[in-house]
């Protein structure tokens, strides 16, 4: 079966596509339109699945094997760059060259996925540095964690499946996937993206389906080792809760902040709130979301900002002059107006006039002046929407930056390095990007958040170390 033959209202198992009895359709967030359908499978499958990840470890891949595997499979995905682009622009709403690009990151990730897997190691233990140690050798072997559950959200739908698969496979460990509900079919193509790349039969498995079900079986089956979770801070942490002896992994949310001093390059700085703001319509954890802009900046940089956000381009995400594509589905779009209505209510100004949307497609919002209690203010949007406030200094913007119960990703503007990186410990988020982006992420860097935002690192190098344990081995050779 090829790339394009996925059977539809299939679920992946052992090797095998098996079409499943209760099959939902997908459609796209732009027009409505059907693009496909899915399985909509449950615990059954959930546990068959599971099996089969299970018993595929008893044939353990060697490490060439396994780096083999994710190297070839990152070649496919390339010689598949357009098909599975357009079926993330088609599910996702995401603009096509959006989708170009993340089929590109993607890439990458299985490529340095597959370096991993060739540079997995223990390590020795001086055991003579105790006294009572002369004589023995001592070896910490690292070893794959076992099964492991992957849930991925909508808005990357191949990205970061790869960033849970990739290193989880390097590690050693077989998988079983749920894709987001929304963006099922590009997963779809990747498992088989995979299997054409010579990936043995239940070394990947994806079931589409019942979330409440399918989690359940992860959740409940002693089998699974680990929990690789993207999404939602509320799923994440219950998940966790009733997992407490498995290693849950979450990379969740955020309500993104970035800082403009006055001194700063204020044409980059704009550049950046647009492209970083309103780029996906907002649909990413590190979406530009709250701008703190010191007093003597914050008219030079709104005369730049305003009419950069009114001209962006909304409409069909598979044109390639599209800038904004739709958000997700039509609650986003209710839930976003209504977040909007309040912060003006509450005395925010609006500058880009009234919120419009024709379906799932919202013109770019911009507010000013947002009160600290706002929704917009200390929750994440996850939509074209940025609010930009004034302070009187960079402390002030970095207490303001900290006034959520998200640390993901923020970002500082200004030409005084010394300054930014005296506040760096300060901020209270995984990363912190200095002239830079906070949307910025290239796909070998640890990744992951504080507080609500998650309790883990992503990138290969740093997620493989989650998909292993490690075993003491020590060796008397001596009388």
């Amino acid at each position: 079966m090829s790339g394009a033959a996925v059977a539809a209202g299939s679920v992946y198992i052992s090797g095998e596509w098996r079409v499943v009895e209760e099959a939902r359709e997908v459609r796209s967030p732009y027009d409505g339109s059907v693009v496909g359908s899915v399985a909509w499978a449950g615990r059954k499958e959930a546990e068959e699945a599971i099996g089969a990840a299970a018993a595929a470890l008893t044939k353990p891949l060697a490490a060439h094997a396994r780096a083999r595997i994710l190297q070839e499979a990152a070649r496919i995905l390339r010689e598949r760059r357009g098909e599975l682009a357009r079926v993330i622009a088609l599910e996702a709403g995401k603009p096509i060259t959006a989708a170009l690009g993340e089929i590109d990151r993607a890439e990458q990730t299985l490529l340095f996925s597959a370096a991993v897997a060739r540079t997995l190691h223990g390590e020795m233990v001086g055991m003579d540095a105790h006294p009572g140690g002369e004589g023995r050798v001592g070896m910490r072997l690292r070893l794959p964690l076992g099964v492991v559950a992957a849930i991925t959200p909508f808005n990357f739908p191949v990205n970061l499946v790869c960033h849970k698969i990739g290193p989880a496979l390097a590690a050693g460990c077989a998988c079983v996937l749920k894709p987001a509900d929304k963006t099922p079919l590009s997963a779809l193509r990747l498992t088989q993206v995979f299997a054409d790349a010579g990936l043995p039969a239940g070394w990947l498995n994806t079931i589409t389906g019942d979330p409440v079900e399918i989690a359940a079986a992860f959740v409940e089956d002693e089998r699974v080792k680990a929990i690789s979770f993207t999404g939602s801070a509320a799923i994440g942490w219950g998940l966790r809760e009733k997992a407490a002896k498995k290693k849950v992994l979450l990379e969740l949310g955020n309500a993104t902040p970035l800082i403009v001093c006055a001194d700063a390059d204020l044409a980059a700085a704009a550049q950046t709130i647009v492209a970083g703001g309103y780029g996906f319509s907002g649909q990413a954890c590190i979406s530009v979301q709250r701008v703190f802009v010191e007093e003597a900046g914050y008219e030079p940089l709104m005369k730049l900002l305003v009419p950069a956000v009114k001209a962006l381009r909304v409409g069909d995400p598979l044109d390639e002059a599209t800038q904004i594509g739709p958000v997700i589905n039509s609650a986003s779009v209710e839930r976003i107006r209504g977040w909007v209505d309040e912060a003006v209510s509450e005395g925010a100004e609006l500058l880009t006039g009234p919120v419009e949307a024709e379906g799932n497609l919202l013109k770019p919002i911009l507010l000013a002046h947002v009160a600290g209690t706002s929704p917009v203010f200390c929750r994440e949007a996850f939509g074209p929407v940025v609010m930009v406030n004034k302070v009187k200094d960079l402390r002030e913007g970095v207490a303001l930056a900290n006034a959520t119960p998200y640390g993901l990703q923020a970002s500082i503007f200004t030409k005084d390095v010394s300054a930014a990186l005296a506040v760096v410990p300060e901020l209270d988020f995984g990363g912190v990007m200095i002239n830079e982006s906070p949307t910025f992420r290239i796909d070998n860097m640890p990744y992951g958040g504080n507080k609500d935002s998650g309790n883990t690192r992503e990138g290969p190098a740093y997620a493989v170390e989650e998909f292993s344990q490690y075993r003491t081995v020590v060796l008397r050779y001596g009388g």
